[in-house]
């Protein structure tokens, strides 16, 4: 007899057992012969070894389901529990080009040739620079390699990090306390992070430290290990801020920075640190620098006709 503990990620276990176990009663009845006890996100299984790899297999495919569309009922739980998954055309590998599945299926994934490009230079170097305008994807998809690096377990945790500097107007006092401040230079993030992850585990996330949101003056003193830090608007961090963010890198980290060298709101006696990182970083093993333009603008199709007028004015 062999034994097993499996814990399962998904915030809130509750809607994958289904109503009253419904659906956890079902997936047991598929294993007479296994011992299955349940605590909470916690299943410990006993009985022989092919069994229990044969339950693992399927309920990694039904975790598959769950994450892709937010739900499973019971004809998914008797289609996955009941057959080979390769009879029914269940398989374990997802779709290579799929960075994550997001809410309600969602699939997320690089849509340009400039955000393949960080996906695939993410993949090779432990630190990259996507460079571009807004609407280009730079954030989501940097965002998304993160939720796919601790969703596949490479990471432990991931941080996002903003300068906090207000976008050309003053905001005045806010009222609540530091996070309610730091809120609003944040939602960018928090957004595409609602768009990759089912509420409950986002909620969890953020509440044990999984995934930390900060501004970048947080990281001063940081060693950010088996980490996936992500700095955005990069454009507004001077020269010894990205310095500083660049040296908390840990061991089994991976670091991405964005920015939009166009939208600088640092004062102008302060230089951004995005403008002076090529001249000092290109040509260093490990480190890539990524250009989107507007041919990677996945927003309205107006956004990259603004752009383009915006960038004959400056060649003006």
């Amino acid at each position: 007899m062999s034994e097993r503990v499996v814990q399962l990620d998904l915030g809130s276990p509750l809607e994958f057992y289904g109503p009253g176990d419904v659906n956890l009663n079902l997936i047991k009845s598929f294993f007479p012969k296994l011992k299955i006890i349940v605590r909470g996100d916690i299943i410990k299984l006993i009985g022989t070894e092919d069994d229990i790899k044969s339950f693992e297999k399927r309920l990694e495919l039904l975790i598959i389901q769950f994450e892709r569309f937010g739900k499973i009922n019971q004809e998914v739980v008797k289609r996955i529990m009941g057959e080979e998954p390769e009879e029914n055309g269940i398989h374990n590998s997802q779709d290579s080009d799929v960075l994550v599945y997001g809410r309600h299926g969602k699939i997320i994934k690089a849509l340009t040739v400039n955000q393949k490009k960080m996906v695939e230079c993410a993949d090779k170097n432990d630190l990259i620079f996507a460079i571009g305008p807004a609407g280009t994807g730079k954030t989501y998809t940097a965002v998304a390699l993160a939720v796919r690096a601790l969703k596949n377990r490479e990471v432990k945790k991931i941080i996002l990090a903003r300068p906090a500097i207000e976008a050309g107007e003053s905001l005045g006092f806010l009222p609540g306390d530091m996070k309610d401040k730091l809120d609003p230079y944040l939602q960018p993030l928090y957004d595409a992070l609602r768009d990759m992850l089912p509420t409950q585990k986002f909620l969890s996330y953020l509440e044990d430290d999984t995934i930390e949101v900060a501004p970048l003056a947080f990281m001063r003193g940081r060693t950010l290990s088996n980490a996936y830090a992500i700095l955005d608007e990069a454009q507004n961090a001077t020269e010894s801020q990205l310095k500083m963010f660049l040296t908390r890198m840990g061991k089994s980290s991976k670091f991405i920075v964005t920015g939009d060298v166009t939208q600088i709101d640092l004062p102008r006696q302060k230089l951004s640190g995005l403008l002076q990182a090529p001249e000092l970083l290109t040509g260093i093993k490990g480190i890539e620098f990524i250009y989107l333009d507007g041919r990677d603008v996945v927003r309205h199709k107006l956004v990259t006709r603004i752009i383009d007028a915006y960038n004959k004015s400056d060649n003006k």
